[in-house]
């Protein structure tokens, strides 16, 4: 497939050799099988790979594009198969799963690859290659129309698959994302709760796919309840696992053995954690100082700015890497969302005739949360923004640490929304906190609710989650913590 088509299609073909093996470790977990289904089988490796694995079954492949379904039943031959084999073009998008399914013998196996693209992913080269708009994850106001909406197909495919064999047992084996592995399984426990048990192998993206991705082989029995649990190997030959992983109320936890020891330090947070800045306009509104009320931009141009409306800027890396001295600026151009941004062509001329100049750049931004919004607005503003002291930490890095932001020269910093932080109006305050949030017990309870693969390991849920009053007695801060409060 040309570039643009295999991004849409998310189009990574299997390996013969993988899907052999993959197949081999599914027979040793699951057993035999009467039926095969593949429902996206590309060039039919997995089915080829079936025909050894499970002599007896009946195989099925099912797949978008005719030349690929073509090589499928190449393959199927040259795999020496005589059976019953149904190998033909479908549309999975388009196709009722409960009455495919019906037609095949109960043992049956849903296996394969499906396509490895987010939704964000296709629209964003135009593709159509997209299910129904449905708000399958129950978002809620803001986050269905920010990056929280953001799902992978095969996260919304393996969900049909589930919800048709909602009357039968069956097993689903399929390559995947980790996160996406995980996500489904947690849909699974939530709204479904037919899953006897579940496994999750890893396995190496670059090396079979030359995909920079963490990906995984997972394995779910469906059809008879069992523990919200699954067991995670390293590898496909790994012969235990190394960490078991599950829901716990309504969140998933990476080491459920760890967290239920330090189970009494999850509650009430009394801080309401906050995320930095989000404006899409990086080159227009992220500085760097160029002289006295000079900045430059990423475009390479030099303005003068007023300093009451630029503030000094710190990302996830340089709270990863202690460096706050901060380095860029950025524009803030409202102290709360929604409110109007005119004010600053009287109270900043010089930095409203700047904006005006970029306003095209503004237009352009593709977040349905701007569509509606005033010239220039930001989201991730309020109040607790200007909190002169706070306590950060980065969301994307590991092992988690929590830093001690104090303001610049009289202005509080900013931060991007790749940070979360606690807004804070005393420098004893910051300080405890910070202390406590550092502790051995609060990183190792961190460590147990956080999934390092994951591309943000650390969110506000997670952060909320934690029973400060707990950390602080645990930490021996606790009298500390109450007399600066």
């Amino acid at each position: 497939m040309k570039t643009n088509t295999r991004i849409e299609f998310g189009d990574f073909q299997t390996p013969l050799a993988l899907a052999e093996e993959i197949c081999g470790v599914v027979r040793a977990r699951c057993g035999d099988f009467a039926a095969v289904v593949e429902p996206t089988c590309g060039r039919g490796a997995f089915l080829a790979a079936a025909v050894a694995a499970f002599p007896r079954a009946v195989l099925c492949g099912r797949e978008i594009n005719p030349a690929y379904v073509e090589a499928a039943r190449a393959a199927l031959s040259e795999a020496g198969f005589d059976g019953r084999a149904d190998v033909g073009v479908q549309d999975f998008f388009s196709a009722d799963w409960n009455v495919e399914l019906s037609a095949f013998p109960d043992r049956l196996l849903l296996l394969g690859n499906p396509p490895w693209v987010t939704n964000a992913g296709v629209a964003a080269i135009g593709g159509s290659n997209l299910p129904v708009k449905a708000n399958f994850q129950g978002m809620r106001g803001l986050e269905a129309r920010t990056g929280k909406a953001n799902f992978d197909i095969s996260e919304w495919m393996l969900i049909q698959l589930l919800e048709a064999t909602r009357l039968r047992t069956a097993v689903l084996a399929m390559l995947c994302k980790t996160a996406t592995a995980r996500k489904f399984l947690r849909y699974a426990w939530q709204h479904d709760g037919r899953v006897a048990r579940a496994s999750v192998h890893r396995i190496d993206a670059a090396k079979h796919f030359g995909a920079a991705v963490d990906a995984c082989l997972l394995i779910a029995e469906l059809g008879g309840d069992g523990p919200t649990e699954a067991d995670l190997f390293t590898s496909l030959d790994a012969v235990r696992p190394s960490q078991r992983f599950g829901l716990a109320g309504k969140n998933l936890v990476a080491d459920l053995p760890t967290y239920r020891r330090g189970q009494h330090l999850e509650g009430f947070s009394p801080y309401q954690w906050r995320s930095g800045l989000k404006h899409d306009c990086a080159p227009v509104m992220e500085l760097i100082a160029a002289g006295p009320g000079l900045f430059r931009n990423q475009l390479g141009e030099v303005a003068p700015l007023e300093s009451d409306i630029v503030f000094p800027l710190l990302k996830c890396t340089h709270l990863a890497r202690g460096r706050l001295a901060p380095e860029r600026w950025v524009i803030v151009t409202q102290r709360r969302v929604g409110e109007a941004t005119d004010g600053i062509a009287a109270r900043a001329p010089q930095a409203w005739a700047y904006l005006q100049s970029h306003a095209a750049r503004f237009a352009a931004r593709k977040s349905s949360i701007y569509k509606s919004s005033v010239p220039f607005a930001l989201f991730g503003i309020g109040e607790y923004a200007f909190a002169p002291w706070k306590v950060a930490i980065s969301a994307l890095h590991r092992p988690p640490s929590f830093v001690v932001v104090p303001p610049l020269d009289g202005q509080p910093v900013m931060f991007d929304d790749t940070c979360y932080f606690i807004p804070l109006w005393s420098e004893a305050e910051a300080r405890i906190v910070a202390a406590v949030l550092n502790s051995p017990s609060a990183v190792a309870f961190i460590e147990a609710l956080t999934f390092p693969e994951a591309k943000r390991p650390v969110t506000t849920e997670l952060l909320h989650r934690l029973n400060f009053h707990a950390l602080a007695g645990e930490a021996g801060l606790l009298h500390d913590w109450e007399e600066v409060r």
